[in-house]
């Protein structure tokens, strides 16, 4: 009764959203629980705007090696695409899992050494709020990522796709971006807040480069070929070309099996840490 109060109370003061009381006069557990969701979602994205360190680079780098990479070889053709559309796919999942890794790696970590997640474990407010609030972020940010480079790829690139393939290609770049997070959580549970950022970066620049996100697999030479299908960008990047008529032979559940299995990975070395506190 007092935790329900409490976090009453506490909704209430931010004039987030109406409540709906159960039947006891009091508000139901679940009505809580979203509106905490909320409230935590909507104060973590507009912690996210306010540090341009983060939104400004997540956002802008992956249009600005689009462009440099992209539009600027024009009409050349790659995989039976032609190289704007080619990595217009790549680069959203480049960027995609940036904000992914960097929102839940670099954050986490960091929040934790400020203390912050000691001091939310002790609030009534659910655990999972925490971690849908981060997810709902690096959705939008993605959302962002995406139309950015769509709108470049049909402006500069002449990219010309059908309106259900621009809404499936978003929809496989933003779900794909999931088991990133669950990555992302390890890492900010497991790495010094210092050491955060350099190891995301040391994580994620070769691995976008071995997935063949920054240049076409078939540039790249035999041995990096032989590695991609080991990294998890590779199969994200491979689901988003099919939804555009591209990517390898491979059968689309292969890809979603090892998304799965990396997500799972991840998720297991997060409780892993998150127990390891605890103790």
């Amino acid at each position: 009764m007092t935790r329900h109060v409490l976090e009453l109370d506490a909704t209430r003061a931010e004039g987030a959203l109406p409540h709906r009381e159960g039947h006891n006069g009091h508000p139901s557990p679940m009505s809580l629980a979203v509106r905490a969701c909320v409230l935590e979602a909507k104060y973590e994205l507009l912690k996210a705007l306010r540090m341009p360190a983060f939104a400004i680079p997540a956002i802008v780098f992956p249009a600005m090696f689009y462009v440099l990479f992209g539009v600027a070889f024009g009409s050349r053709g790659v995989a039976g695409l032609t190289m704007p559309t080619y990595l217009l796919a790549t680069y959203g999942a480049f960027g995609v899992i940036g904000a992914s890794l960097f929102a839940f790696g670099v954050g986490v970590a960091v929040e934790r050494g400020h203390g912050w997640l000691t001091l939310k474990r002790a609030t009534p407010m659910p655990p999972a709020s925490f971690l849908l609030a981060k997810l709902a972020m690096c959705a939008l940010f993605s959302v962002a990522i995406v139309a950015l480079l769509a709108t470049l790829g049909v402006t500069l690139g002449g990219v010309r796709l059908a309106a259900p393939t621009w809404t499936l290609l978003m929809c496989t770049l933003v779900a794909g971006a999931v088991p990133f997070c669950a990555l992302g959580l390890a890492l900010g549970l497991l790495v010094a807040p210092s050491a955060a950022a350099p190891i995301a970066n040391l994580v994620y620049l070769p691995m976008a480069f071995a997935s063949g996100l920054w240049i076409p697999l078939e540039a790249l030479p035999a041995v990096v070929r032989s590695i991609a299908p080991w990294l998890p960008a590779y199969h994200l990047a491979q689901l988003a070309l099919k939804t555009i008529g591209g990517g390898a032979d491979a059968p689309v559940w292969s890809h979603v099996a090892a998304l799965l299995g990396f997500a799972l990975a991840g998720l297991g070395v997060a409780l892993y840490a998150y127990r390891r506190q605890e103790e």
